[in-house]
């Protein structure tokens, strides 16, 4: 790979980073053809929980790693809701869903007590419907998702106390 693509292709994931801001998206992935076994992968994503500052990913074939980041400003430390007990993470990549179906009444809200073992929401991963039960009985505190959102494995769905 020549400096000249290099530079170009930082160019590229400057210009995603800024169509994230500009039009307050929190990923994009784009995968760009060069030619035969030449192409360039990429994935942008920003944090929505902290300050929006853009992370780029790039996994081309032979080129070397661009330049680390300047580091971020200290700022007070951001709670984690997937550490705080009574998290509740989900245990597949997938699609949440807080009903049986549209329409229908969610599972359950903040402030309803729930029992082991009751279906909290639905997460949908491959076509499958997969029910999420309570691990233990408890009152609901927050729910952290929204109806038909994606999650990824180990995502925080809600807390139980």
């Amino acid at each position: 790979m020549t400096r000249k693509s290099q530079d170009a292709d930082v160019a590229f994931i400057e210009a995603l980073a800024e169509l994230l801001r500009a039009n307050d998206l929190t990923e994009v992935e784009v995968m760009r053809e060069y030619g035969d076994n030449d192409s360039l992968n990429v994935r942008v994503s920003r944090q929505t929980l902290a300050a929006p500052a853009p992370v780029a990913y790039a996994a081309p074939a032979a080129a070397p790693a661009a330049a680390p980041a300047a580091p971020l400003p200290e700022t007070a430390p951001v709670e984690d809701p997937a550490q705080l007990p009574g998290a509740i993470t989900s245990p597949m990549v997938g699609t949440v869903y807080l009903a049986s179906e549209p329409g229908a009444p969610d599972f359950v809200s903040v402030g309803d007590k729930v029992s082991e073992g009751q279906t909290l929401l639905i997460v949908e991963a491959m076509k499958t419907m997969n029910q999420i039960p309570a691990p233990k009985a408890g009152t609901v505190k927050r729910i952290l998702v929204e109806n038909g959102a994606p999650v990824e494995f180990g995502a925080p769905l809600m807390i139980i106390e």
